[in-house]
């Protein structure tokens, strides 16, 4: 009970008038400011007592307001999510159906992945926040019938140099993505790390998961046919997480700690069981349908399957195994304690899918059945508690569906109005390059992967031999999975609907760089408060940027997560996050021979650069850290050449005619470069175009270029084929022992750019 004895988000709720009254606390009647309490608009509770034709009891609303949450219901981005791309000839499965997104990898293998958001428990527990992230993420894959075989994250933190509270953040969450992904057992094949101070007091923590199954071996969430029994299986229910999916759905304010018991806590190695359990009941076909618990816990694996299936259940929430005695209906229902699933079980293999269970020493209870009809009705000691019509309760069934006003924020002129020839020119490029290289958005993440096992069950291709994309190969098949999640904020907040197509083009770019062939998309779409026009603005930019490169390149969106409410509020200040839709994308290699590291391999190699070069400075991390200028353009882009670069890549990989390829982004080409020597210890002697001036060159963030490595033998092969081609490309020059070269002017040696470049990270977190 909060402390004025009303309903409080996150807390352990009681309808206001309980202290007084003998009602039952399940099923006293609540009304309209009970609803708005727990979240739910004026509007909203009247629909629902339409729905129902007559007042809600307090169990049936907490029902409702969990399942109408922004974080369940999607009910301010839905309408825009329907309109990317949802279907092509890979695609098993269109985006929503199921737990994650699932394409066709060939010889007759799925890939399920999908990434989703922990972002506000991870602002005030990191650690738990975090970890419970990999958890449910990891549990969506191999409820599917798939086994998991690699992570990816994408984080964003404040100022880690300046601010105590980012550093505190950063240390707890990454270790908490590490201490659960290494007791789960799962690699972590790649990931992204940004620093802004927009991020300060609201982090992102998005986790992504890739798992490969037998196409005839998918589990559905579904469920269906009368009579069949209903268990839970897994961890028992406690206390934790109760709410947490209207506490994803709202603002970071000064009292959010108050939010704490809306965290979740999570068992990796509770977790390591119930796949392997899950896993060999995907082995058989005794089960109809499997979910996992996540927001919303019961209620939304229920309703969700019993939705799917056109069918209800009836459920008896007192068969639940709990870990706290005493506990509500409501708590029961609305709890979010991890490694649980629902399953649908066959009815007559009740006896065969308990031996599994019991097997790995885990809890399979039946606490129901399906029945027809389509509604839900929750027993407590066999009185009824709740009763809901399931479809009234989902995305796509009665759940609410919005359109929100939009207004362009008057940055975005101003953005526009910025020209690189009023930056002046710096006097001193070495200097300026190796300041770059000791930003923390630049510098090596070695410090936070360093934290996660990256070789567990050995398929992992990319830890001795670095690639911009993540591969994992795929035993017995000679294919590999390229996988990678991308997205520059800062490009997305100076340019919606560009930002957003760059981030897409990235990934792509990324899997293309490693020697694979992208074919699918999922998203974490990371935003303000949708009710702010300026904010809702960014996010259908946002939306109609993905859709336009999603199409031109081919890669289906398969689904994803929105995750709105990224922002702090005080008594002064409002505060978002960049808007940042973070894109994580996997690609297939049918030959795993034909994979593409991105290090120069020798002395004497040749240097090309290909793609377009422009006096491109803008959004450049350079222009921010070096000049100050925080208001400028995305940088230059443009579609059709990506869509030719990322073609001709493939085609020079399998051709065998390049030694290495490495996009440039973050950092401009001497990053690239820099990461490219650091590899195996070389150098390079490049000269710049003398067409564009040289920090632009450097330093510029201009997309759509990639550095390639060329031996001398394969030259002329190299030139015909990108003659042949509408690729712009130039000879940069050679690589080198050590030395860096640039100009015909010394820029130290490939162990001096080592020093600074991986030293940031652990000083800025006070660990050297």
């Amino acid at each position: 009970m909060s402390g004025d004895g009303s309903l409080g988000v996150g807390r352990y709720l009681w309808p206001p008038h309980m202290a007084t009254t003998t009602l039952d606390p399940d099923t006293a009647p609540a009304g309209v400011e009970t609803a708005r309490k727990l979240g739910l608009l004026p509007e909203e509770y009247d629909t629902i007592q339409g729905i129902l034709g007559r007042t809600p009891n307090f169990t049936e609303l907490s029902i409702y307001s969990a399942m109408w949450s922004e974080h369940c219901s999607y009910k301010n981005s839905i309408r825009l999510l329907k309109t990317l791309p949802r279907t092509g000839p890979k695609l098993l499965a269109e985006a929503g159906q199921e737990n994650a997104g699932l394409v066709d990898i060939g010889d007759g293998w799925a890939c399920a992945f999908k990434i989703e958001s922990h972002n506000h428990p991870s602002a005030i527990e990191p650690y738990q926040g975090a970890a419970t992230g990999v958890g449910g993420i990891n549990r969506d894959i191999f409820t599917m019938g798939a086994r998991p075989i690699a992570q990816l994250n994408s984080l964003r933190f404040g100022d880690i140099t300046t601010e105590a509270r980012s550093r505190w953040h950063m240390r707890g969450v990454v270790k908490g993505i590490g201490d659960y992904g290494n007791a789960f057992g799962v690699p972590v094949l790649g990931g992204e790390v940004y620093f802004d101070p927009c991020y300060t007091s609201n982090p992102l923590v998005n986790a992504m998961s890739v798992g490969i199954v037998r196409t005839d071996r998918v589990i559905s969430a579904t469920s269906h046919g009368a009579g069949n029994p209903v268990f839970i299986v897994g961890s028992a229910t406690g206390k934790d997480g109760i709410h947490g999916a209207s506490f994803a759905s709202k603002d970071i304010t000064d009292t959010s700690m108050d939010d704490l018991p809306a965290v979740q806590v999570g068992d990796p190695f509770m977790e390591k069981l119930l796949l392997e359990a899950s896993l060999e009941l995907a082995q058989t076909d005794a089960i109809i349908g499997m979910q996992d618990m996540g927001a919303a816990g019961i209620t939304c694996s229920t309703s969700e399957m019993s939705a799917k299936g056109g069918a209800g259940m009836d459920i008896h929430l007192d068969r639940v195994p709990t870990r706290q005695p005493g506990m509500h209906a409501w708590e029961i229902l609305l709890s979010e304690s991890q490694e649980r699933m629902l399953v649908v079980v066959k009815k007559g293999r009740e006896a065969e899918v308990k031996a599994i269970f019991d097997k790995w020493d885990l809890n399979c209870v039946a606490i129901g059945t399906v029945t027809d009809g389509g509604m839900l009705r929750y027993y407590m000691h066999d009185r009824l508690v709740a009763e809901v019509p399931a479809d009234s309760l989902v995305l796509g069934g009665g759940a609410p569906v919005y359109e929100r006003a939009v207004k362009e924020p008057a940055y975005f002129a101003e953005n526009q109005r910025f020209r690189a020839a009023d930056v002046p020119e710096p006097d001193d490029l070495r200097a300026v390059a190796y300041d770059l290289l000791a930003s923390p958005n630049i510098a090596s993440k070695r410090w936070v992967y360093e934290q996660y096992d990256s070789m567990v069950r050995t398929n992992n291709m990319s830890t001795n031999a670095p690639s911009d994309a993540g591969l994992v190969l795929l035993r017995d098949t000679g294919k590999a999975l390229a996988v990678t999640v991308d997205c520059n904020g800062r490009y997305v907040h100076a340019d919606p609907r560009k930002g957003t197509m760059i981030a897409v083009c990235e990934a792509a770019r990324n899997i293309a760089c490693s020697g694979g062939d992208p074919c699918g998309v999922t998203n974490c779409l990371n935003f303000g408060n949708p009710y702010d026009p300026e904010v809702y603005w960014q996010f259908s930019e946002a939306i109609a940027g993905m859709g336009e490169a999603c199409r031109a390149l081919g890669t289906p969106v398969t689904g994803g997560n929105v995750s709105f409410y990224n922002q702090t509020v005080s008594a002064d200040s409002t505060v978002p996050v960049f808007p940042t839709p973070t894109i994580g994308m996997v690609g297939v290699l049918n030959d795993a021979t034909k994979r593409m590291g991105l290090g120069f391999r020798s002395k004497g190699e040749l240097i090309y650069l290909l793609g377009r070069s422009t006096d491109d400075v803008a959004c450049s991390e350079y222009l921010v850290r070096h000049h100050g200028i925080r208001r400028s353009p995305a940088p230059y882009f443009d579609l059709e050449e990506e869509g030719r670069l990322h073609t001709m890549l493939l085609m020079l990989i399998r051709s065998s005619v390049i030694n290495a390829a490495h996009d440039v982004s973050d950092g401009g080409l001497w990053t690239t470069l820099v990461e490219m020597g650091l590899v195996n210890g070389l150098g390079f002697d490049i000269v710049t175009d003398s067409e564009v001036r040289p920090d632009a060159f450097l330093f510029g963030e201009g997309q759509g270029r990639v550095a390639v490595a060329v031996n001398e033998e394969q030259e002329n092969a190299f030139l015909d084929m990108m003659r042949a081609s509408r690729v712009p490309f130039i000879l940069l020059g050679h690589v080198t022992k050590g030395k860096l070269v640039v100009d015909d002017e010394p820029f130290g040696l490939i162990e001096d750019a080592r020093k600074v470049y991986e030293s940031a990270i652990p000083k800025a977190m006070n660990e050297q």
